[in-house]
């Protein structure tokens, strides 16, 4: 067993424990963060120069299967900020040492939608924007945000999506924007960027490292860096949403061992109640070794120095929404059945069952476009310029 997965495990209890002050904190604690930091769950994906494990990316997911399985924010954050050391590892060795050469636990938030605009000026860009679903920011000392850049008349110069690295002291974090109904505890709060000087080594070209053909032109020979960084990115987010859907089955399965029904008696005899539960937990484990089973053959394609296609990389995700969606589906049946108790906001269930439904909120969780971008790359018709993969 990976040794950040087995610390996760032997800290069971306390996650567990603390998913509730986490979620009416609305962001991660000092003293979770401080327990991520200490077992080393952000430097799963960083490099071994920088104090990182460099791992089996299995290795991550499976550690945030367990660890979202207990507290669905602490799981969701481990993931999306967790992920980005993937990227970072990919770019400007000048960078890489400003994030991590003096602090080895330095944390990167995000987002990457493109809502930035960067205007070109010697040395750099003068950067400007507002972002919302920052998620874990307040524990982040960095951002990695999405922009573009503009050209001599003030518009999009055509080159796409770029990420721009800042740190904490030139953007802003909007204390108030985080009132949602699930995933409270992961603290996705908007950011703000006024006229901050980007210089040209923290901006990041998105077209090498999204096909996964980067990390070889630099040198990097782990194959994790050569695989896609969408399929990594979109990979924590469902990850994340299958740990909570684990999370729902096992609080299910616990309060089904006391629970005693006056219409049907003991639950765990109950031939509805072990139908529904068998049904769930087939589907979300389905889920998961379907999504794990493809995490183990695009790693061992980039093992075997090949470059992960477009045709598979489009398939992947076509999964990976499947598996999310299969597996809330399963959450909800199993909500459902647990009856009145579950309702209490005491129950953890229901936060969990909250959480599984604001995490098919995520854009890498929408269903319709993936399956509708499969279809038209199977049958050799033109992507949209929407599409991700």
């Amino acid at each position: 067993m990976f040794e950040v997965k087995a610390r996760v495990l032997e800290l069971s209890d306390y996650w567990r424990d603390h998913a509730a002050e986490i979620e009416a904190a609305g962001q991660i604690t000092d003293e979770s963060a401080a327990k991520l930091r200490e077992i080393g769950a952000m430097r799963m994906l960083q490099p071994k120069r920088y104090g990182g494990y460099e791992c089996h990316p299995r290795d991550f997911f499976e550690t945030l299967l367990e660890l979202g399985s207990r507290c669905s924010s602490t799981g969701w954050v481990a993931g999306v900020v967790g992920v980005h050391a993937h990227e970072l590892a990919q770019t400007d060795p000048q960078l890489q040492e400003e994030v991590w050469g003096e602090n080895e636990d330095t944390w990167v938030a995000s987002p990457y939608a493109p809502m930035g605009r960067a205007k070109p000026v010697d040395g750099g860009y003068i950067f400007n924007g507002r972002w919302s679903f920052s998620s874990g920011t307040d524990q982040c000392q960095w951002v990695m945000i999405g922009g573009l850049i503009l050209n001599e008349d003030g518009q999009p110069d055509g080159t796409g999506t770029h990420h721009f690295c800042l740190p904490r002291g030139d953007y802003e974090i909007v204390a108030d924007s985080w009132e949602v109904m699930g995933l409270r505890g992961t603290g996705s709060k908007d950011l703000i960027v006024r006229d901050a000087f980007v210089p040209a080594h923290r901006v990041i070209n998105q077209e090498e490292i999204v096909a996964g053909t980067a990390a070889r032109a630099m040198g990097l020979d782990n194959p994790l860096y050569s695989i896609p960084r969408q399929t990594m990115f979109s990979g924590a987010i469902t990850a994340g949403t299958l740990a909570i859907c684990q999370g729902v089955l096992r609080e299910y399965i616990e309060h089904s061992r006391a629970r005693v029904s006056r219409l049907s008696g003991s639950a765990s005899q109950d031939p509805n109640s072990l139908a529904i539960l068998g049904e769930a937990a087939a589907d979300i484990q389905a889920s998961i070794q379907h999504f794990l089973w493809d995490v183990d053959r695009v790693y061992d394609m980039a093992a075997a120095g090949e470059t992960i296609t477009k045709d598979l990389r489009i398939e992947v995700r076509r999964n990976q929404v499947n598996a999310s969606a299969r597996a809330v589906q399963a959450a909800d049946r199993l909500f459902v059945n647990t009856g009145g108790a579950a309702l209490h906001t005491s129950h953890p269930i229901q936060r969990m069952w909250r959480d599984a439904h604001a995490a098919m909120n995520h854009m890498m969780n929408t269903t319709a476009p993936v399956y509708v971008q499969y279809g038209l790359n199977l049958f050799g018709h033109e992507l949209p310029p929407t599409a991700r993969y």
